[in-house]
């Protein structure tokens, strides 16, 4: 059973923060293959946990849901090799294509995200269309009183100037047509992470936004159909 971040975790994050090269991660290798290991036994508890409110979450892998350790430095000038932080993504279809759920743990830093990140543009055009036709549905989730209680509105990162076009500028939804993603965050501490509640209390957090990632998932399998 694994139903809190166990001490390894944060004790390997700490570690690769202060020791990121290959020599160090090569010598201690250990150290990953032990909190990896217990990162993946709560990720697996997590799941069987948010089964309960959601089924299709029980499909999943615990183990292929977790993110790789090693950062592609191809196009960055941060150039050390390794992630400082172990991430799950729960749901979220390959390439942003389906929402889901994100899980961040990074000593300090770590957080929960719903939703759906930097679709691709016929995915993105196809929630914009939607949330302007069926506006109430989408208000309905997004100030839902679970939803604003946990996550209070949606992240704006990347969010436009202007109305994108092909929709009006006085669409009563302009805001939100403007966001690239559509994404709950909430910030969570190592206390939180380390509660023996801590898959309950994930789970929960994760289930007030079910709602917005059923209408998103409505809006991706209208454009399949």
């Amino acid at each position: 059973m694994a139903s809190q971040i166990s001490p390894k975790i944060f004790d390997f994050l700490k570690l690769i923060e202060k020791n990121n090269n290959r020599e160090w991660f090569n010598d201690h290798k250990n150290i990953f293959l032990e909190a990896q290991s217990d990162f993946q036994d709560f990720t697996e508890e997590l799941i069987a946990e948010m089964g309960k409110f959601d089924e299709n979450i029980l499909k999943l892998d615990a183990k292929k849901s977790l993110l790789r350790i090693y950062r592609d430095t191809r196009f960055s000038k941060d150039k050390t090799p390794y992630k400082t932080y172990f991430g799950a993504s729960l749901g979220m279809g390959k390439m942003n294509t389906k929402a889901g759920f994100y899980l961040h743990v990074e000593s300090g830093k770590s957080f929960l995200a719903s939703g759906i990140y930097l679709p691709e543009a016929p995915i993105l055009k196809a929630i914009r269309k939607e949330i302007s036709l069926f506006k109430d549905d989408f208000l309905k989730a997004v100030e839902d009183k679970d939803f604003k209680k946990v996550y209070g509105e949606l992240d704006p990162e990347h969010k436009l100037k202007n109305v994108p076009q092909g929709f009006e500028k006085e669409d009563p939804m302009a805001e939100y047509l403007k966001l690239k993603s559509f994404i709950g965050v909430y910030n969570i501490t190592n206390k939180d992470l380390s509660d023996k509640n801590a898959i309950k209390n994930i789970s929960k957090i994760f289930k007030a936004a079910k709602p917005l990632n059923d209408f998103l998932d409505t809006s991706i399998s209208n454009t399949q159909n």
